[in-house]
């Protein structure tokens, strides 16, 4: 079957349009961005980048997925999150690696990369690079994992949520979220409340008169921790206990200890608020005396002549 010469007449503008399209195209493609003498980056080499870019994040966030659906199955959570962030970072450096080298950046050069990046850590980003550091440190050592809680030397306490690259958030019993430098974690001070046992001991002061009987005083201190729901009382070697601790100058001081149940563990001043109410309920039960520091104060006269003036002005007569 032979075409007509009208439809090959139709064809060759439908061909000729493409075939400009596309010249188009590749032109805007091969149009340099930048170039030097070993490196040259155009328009489609910098596409290409940004789609490997992409992908590897699509790639990390399906990891991430992946690895919360295998720790919730088979539990661990503090494991499977520290290897979930390092193949995060893994595959971010690789696509990094990747991206650059689809843009027309010989991997020869990446060791010029290097270079400019310890110039600009030696310059600026020694902060950075040192919580980037510390968040390794931290998930390598598991000192510090998701769902501890924590109190820093700052004085900030509260549970950690998540290590990031830069910083830690850390939500308080408030319910406020504080972002945290990795390298505060390192550096300084860190008590981590459920490291290795989710159980702490707790000890509340408080003083009674001289005078007070002892046994009386121990009676009202155990009914106080009984009173409190966050006493631990299964264990034998654990149970609440009432300590003589120093004779201070106008009291008797004692301490309730008392070892929490683990609930009770992130809940530091709630808790130690309810036995202090618990105490005043059990001393006030049993006429148990809270004493009041008192000062006796004696005023000694001069001794010497009385002056006549100072006489007449206490008096209130005038001169």
């Amino acid at each position: 079957m032979h075409a007509t010469p009208s439809a090959v007449t139709a064809s060759a503008p439908a061909g000729s349009v493409a075939g400009d399209v596309l010249t188009r195209i590749d032109g805007i493609l091969g149009f340099q961005l930048f170039h030097t003498h070993d490196i040259e980056v155009t328009v489609g080499t910098l596409l290409a980048a940004v789609v490997v870019l992409l992908l590897v994040w699509l790639v990390t966030a399906m990891a991430r997925r992946a690895f919360a659906r295998y720790g919730a199955r088979h539990g661990n959570q503090a494991l499977i999150y520290t290897v979930a962030r390092v193949t995060h970072y893994v595959l971010l450096v690789v696509g990094i690696l990747i991206a650059l080298s689809v843009a027309g950046v010989p991997m020869s050069k990446f060791g010029l990369f290097i270079g400019a990046l310890g110039v600009g850590l030696g310059f600026g980003l020694q902060t950075i690079f040192n919580n980037f550091v510390s968040g390794l440190i931290i998930l390598f050592e598991r000192n510090l994992k998701v769902g501890d809680f924590v109190e820093l030397a700052s004085g900030v306490h509260g549970t950690v949520r998540d290590i990031q690259i830069r910083a830690t958030r850390i939500t308080t019993n408030d319910n406020i979220d504080i972002l945290v430098p990795n390298s505060e974690f390192v550096s300084a001070r860190l008590v981590n409340w459920t490291l290795r046992d989710v159980s702490r001991r707790l000890h509340v002061s408080f003083k009674v008169a001289y005078g007070t009987d002892k046994a009386l005083v121990e009676k009202a201190g155990l009914e106080a921790a009984a009173a409190v729901p966050f006493t631990l009382v299964q264990s034998e070697e654990r149970r609440p206990q009432v300590w003589l601790m120093a004779f201070d100058d106008y009291a008797l001081r004692f301490a309730l200890v008392v070892w929490l149940t683990p609930e009770a563990t992130k809940r530091v001043r709630g808790v130690e608020a309810a036995y202090n109410w618990a105490l005043h309920d059990a001393l006030q039960k049993y006429g148990i005396e809270i004493p009041i520091p008192q000062r006796d104060i004696r005023v000694r006269a001069r001794p010497g002549p009385e002056d006549p003036t100072t006489r007449m002005v206490q008096h209130g007569q005038d001169d």
